[in-house]
């Protein structure tokens, strides 16, 4: 991919949020736009590997993906299960996913977020999504519950090992929040082991503030809303 020195392009997948580090881009690269597009969780490395974007924002990224990819883990997210705001399930702080075993799970990978948020509104089935994508499709009629037993979800930043455009590694340097001034030998743009849960910024404080409430307990591990 050739550098465009006015604009570096950038996918990210839904829910992903990029307000600050677009604003430390503004501030670090005023001449340069970053060009941010949505992409699915299906396509979230397409464009990177067809050299259209130079970077994606990418989620839980398996190994098969990461052929050829440089990749490094930034945060996890909490999983909750959206349900009608009339559903039995609203009624809880958390639910353990075998507790939808009788539950119509709207999986189908073909169905936009957006249209199964409206299945489950309209009152059929229930969908499991990390937190941050389900604040995204929010409604009145819906309610987000955090759900045990699926793992929590993995945000990541990705990109081609022979992509060496210097505004790579300016944005790597904003998103681990280097400063200005740290050169681009602090820190070698290599995968890192996966974090420690860092909490995913305000939605896992969500979900640690919900499991600091004391609501009662019914059977099968589900915790009422108090």
């Amino acid at each position: 991919m050739t550098p465009d020195p006015d604009r570096f392009a950038v996918t990210f997948v839904d829910g992903v949020t990029l307000d600050k580090w677009r604003r430390r881009w503004r501030e670090r690269v005023p001449g340069t736009l970053l060009d941010l597009t949505l992409v699915t969780d299906a396509r979230q490395v397409d464009a990177v590997r067809d050299g259209t974007a130079a970077m994606s924002f990418v989620r839980d990224l398996d190994e098969a993906d990461r052929d050829g990819l440089h990749h490094i883990p930034l945060y996890r997210e909490v999983p909750v299960v959206v349900v009608g705001k009339e559903h039995p399930v609203a009624a809880y702080d958390e639910i353990p996913l075998d507790d939808l075993r009788d539950e119509l799970v709207l999986d189908d990978p073909e169905l936009s977020t957006r249209l199964k948020v409206e299945t489950v509104a309209a009152g059929t089935g229930v969908v499991v999504l990390p937190m941050s994508v389900a604040r995204v499709h929010h409604r009145k009629d819906v309610v987000a519950v955090p759900v045990s037993g699926v793992p929590e979800s993995q945000v990541g930043l990705a990109w081609r090992r022979d992509n060496e455009d210097p505004l790579t590694e300016m944005l790597i340097g904003i998103v681990r929040g280097r400063t200005e001034r740290s050169s681009r030998g602090d820190q070698p743009p290599v995968e890192d082991p996966p974090p420690k849960r860092p909490g995913a910024g305000a939605n896992a404080d969500r979900a640690r503030s919900d499991r600091r409430r004391t609501p009662g307990r019914r059977s099968g591990g589900r915790r009422r809303r108090g």
